[in-house]
């Protein structure tokens, strides 16, 4: 089974955890970006930055550039981030079984048990491989994360599309694509609020293998930054979201406490092995 990944060249802050954690076990990896550093609403990206930590750590010469014209801003930011992915997915398509999808503040907490899945979901016949994510809103000190959680402080997932796709897969929005899916999650039964209850599980891991999500992890400045040239630009910029993440910056334990009084919104402590940056 060949495997090859593609990555939106963006946004440095995880980068190089992210892409250590698969480099071995992948035969290319397609990087996309825009060839004049601009977001898909039109703000700059730190590019170059992003370039220079590939370049260190691909010693195995397996990143290959794919320059593009994505900053289309007559166009909804989402439709411009289908667009780059499914640009980026039919480069790296050729001459391989199956491609990642892994955004680069996403990071593999267990490879092994990741790439175990992606077997299985190959040996079903499946076209997707749905593996759950843990979404952390803040670091509060060492290894101690704010992350969403039930309102019980158990583990739930989150799935913003699969995280591989067999290669020519067509995608429908942003990951998203309207495949059968081999679908991991942490418990034998559905723990995302956005699926259904009766959405099928077809394996379960323990929460300490899933993908740690850091988006929501960054000082106050890179958080705005982020905020205004993501695909969800519009739903970020409404003024109560800032207050909403500034909030729990600032009370991570009250937050975590106070999670069972609330209808919705719910959060836990956890503690997830930070990536650690080389010196």
């Amino acid at each position: 089974m060949r495997v090859s990944a593609y990555i939106l060249v963006a946004d440095p802050a995880f980068l190089r955890a992210s892409v250590r954690a698969y480099y071995d076990r992948v035969d290319e990896i397609v990087l996309s970006y825009d060839a004049t550093s601009t977001s898909w609403t039109g703000t700059p990206l730190p590019v170059a930055e992003c370039l220079r930590i590939i370049d260190a750590l691909d010693v195995e010469g397996k990143c290959r550039h794919l320059p593009g014209s994505y900053a289309r801003v007559r166009e909804h930011p989402l439709d411009c981030d289908t667009y780059q992915r499914q640009e980026a997915l039919d480069a790296a398509s050729h001459d391989t079984d199956w491609v990642l999808q892994l955004d680069t503040d996403e990071v593999m907490l267990d490879p092994g048990a990741f790439f175990g899945a992606l077997e299985r979901a190959d040996a079903t016949g499946a076209s997707g491989l749905d593996y759950p994510s843990r979404w952390l809103y803040s670091n509060v000190g060492d290894d101690l994360f704010l992350e969403s959680s039930t309102r019980f402080w158990r583990a739930r997932a989150s799935y913003p599309g699969p995280m591989a796709v067999r290669a020519g897969t067509r995608l429908s929005l942003a990951r998203q694509a309207d495949v059968p899916l081999h679908r991991v999650d942490f418990r034998p039964w559905n723990t995302d609020p956005a699926h259904p209850h009766t959405a099928p599980v077809h394996a379960v891991i323990a929460p300490s293998a899933g993908i740690a999500h850091y988006s929501w992890v960054r000082d106050d400045e890179t958080m705005q930054r982020k905020f205004r040239w993501s695909g969800h630009a519009e739903a970020y910029s409404k003024p109560e979201v800032y207050r909403r993440w500034a909030g729990r910056q600032r009370r991570p334990l009250l937050t975590a406490l106070g999670t069972p009084a609330r209808r919705d919104d719910w959060f836990r402590l956890s503690h997830i092995s930070e990536p650690r940056e080389e010196a």
